[in-house]
Order: structure tokens, then sequence, then C-alpha cells
């Protein structure tokens, strides 16, 4: 902890406090609209650290991030959904940390990206619930996949959101199902990491800072939710899928040329 103390003294004030903010404003409207902080810290991440180094401190920010949330949504957790999705995810999540630095992450960015797009039009602008049945152990191919796929890319949560509609749950259910699921597989992700020499001091600081504007943001972010029904709810999780998957698409449609 010193070591890292001692690495936060070194790096500029105004990178800090920039890291923070984007962490505290990302995890409120993640807590807000179902999800997507990780997401969204890619690209203000990445400019600020790296492109290399930044899925590993979104990810160790994300894990400090779900340790709160947890805390904060324990009573709405989904638990019987949990047994299914974890154990597949935990695999998932240490093969990625392996081949981490060998795989080209863009064109998962891109197909995940075109799928985000798509869910508009699956859900009908916000005009139906659910669209296909999901039953529980069909999350354990879902979380394999999904879990090796924000390993390597630093954040994927918008495209679990239709998996968990589809199963039945909504809003507070839903994030805290989903949170439950994440900081189980982020303890993997975090000693894959370290286990493979990717985590350094380096990284532990930039997440450590990053995570606790995401701590702070989940606070104010479980305010704003109460005060949501689930219609409106379900209309930001929406927007949130599609605006993230533009996203992704137009920062990685460059794997097409």
């Amino acid at each position: 902890m010193l070591f890292v103390l001692d690495l936060l003294q070194t790096i500029p004030t105004w990178h800090l406090v920039g890291l923070f903010i984007a962490g505290m404003v990302a995890f409120i409207i993640s807590t807000i609209s179902g999800g997507g902080g990780a997401m969204l810290l890619i690209p203000v991440t990445s400019s600020m650290v790296g492109t290399a180094i930044a899925p590993p401190v979104i990810n160790v920010a994300t894990f400090l991030s779900n340790a709160s949330r947890l805390y904060l949504f324990w009573h709405d957790i989904d638990w019987s959904l949990t047994k299914y999705y974890v154990p597949s995810a935990i695999v998932g999540a240490w093969l990625a940390a392996l081949v981490f630095s060998r795989l080209d992450a863009g064109w998962i960015q891109l197909l995940v990206g075109a799928f985000l797009v798509s869910t508009i039009f699956q859900y009908k602008f916000g005009k139906v619930s659910k669209t296909f049945d999901m039953p529980k152990v069909g999350f354990v191919p879902v979380g394999f996949v999904i879990a090796f796929m924000s390993t390597l890319v630093g954040g994927l949560g918008p495209i679990l959101n239709p998996f968990y509609m589809n199963a039945g749950l909504e809003k507070e259910s839903l994030i805290a199902t989903k949170t439950a699921n994440s900081f189980f597989v982020g303890i993997v992700q975090i000693i894959s990491y370290t286990f493979f020499g990717i985590l350094t001091v380096k990284i532990c600081a930039y997440g450590l800072v990053l995570g606790l504007g995401a701590v702070i943001g989940n606070i104010i972010g479980k305010r704003f939710l109460a005060g949501i029904s689930i219609s409106q709810f379900r209309i930001m999780l929406l927007i949130l899928m599609v605006i993230s998957g533009l996203i992704m698409i137009v920062r990685n449609i460059n794997v097409l040329f």
C-alpha cells in the first residue's frame, strides 16, 4: 500500500482528479441505467493511462465499485441466478487473462457494439419487457463468454442487460444480481492479472483512484434510482446500450479496413 501511495505522489494532481471524477460520473450513470460504467470509462481511461493498461485499470476500479454496490444492494440479489453464472464466468476470466496480450480485442468490441445497437429494435423502443425466454441455466455459457470478453477489453456490462431483463429482473434486482456476479468474477480477474504478471503497482494506483470515484458514484446513483419507475428504467437501459454500442463501433470500425 505504501508503494501505491508513493506512486500517487508522482502523478500530476489534475490526472488523479480527472480519474476520480470520471469514475464518479460513470458509475452514477451506471447505477441509474443498469450498468455500463466500465464501458464508459474505456475511452477516458485509455486517453489518461494508455490503451495498453486501461483494461486492468478499469477492472481494478470496477472491483472496488462492485464491493460497495454489493453492500448497497445486498437484499435485492437473486442468488439462484448467481450460482449458474459465476462458476463458468470464473473460468472465462482466467483464460482471458492468459491470452490478454496476445489477442486483438477490436473485433470483439465491434461485434458487441452491433449487438447493443440492435437491442433498441429487439425491445421495440422499450414497449416490450422481454424478447426471449432466458432460463437460469442459460447463464452458464453466457457467464463464460462475457467474463472472457470483458477481461480482455475492460468492460462489457451493457451486453448482459438483455439476458437479465429476459430472465425477469428489473431495477434493483437487476443491478444487485449483476453486481454480485461481477464481484466474484472480479476477484478472479485480479488474481489472474497478478498471476500472469499483468497487475503492477502503477495499475493498482490508477485503479484505486478510479475506484474511489466509482464508489461515490454508486452512493449518489442509488438515491436517484429509487425515484425512477420500471418503465423509465427500461428506457434508460436501452438508451445506454445503444449509446455504448455506437461508441464501440466508432472506436473499432478501423478493424474492417
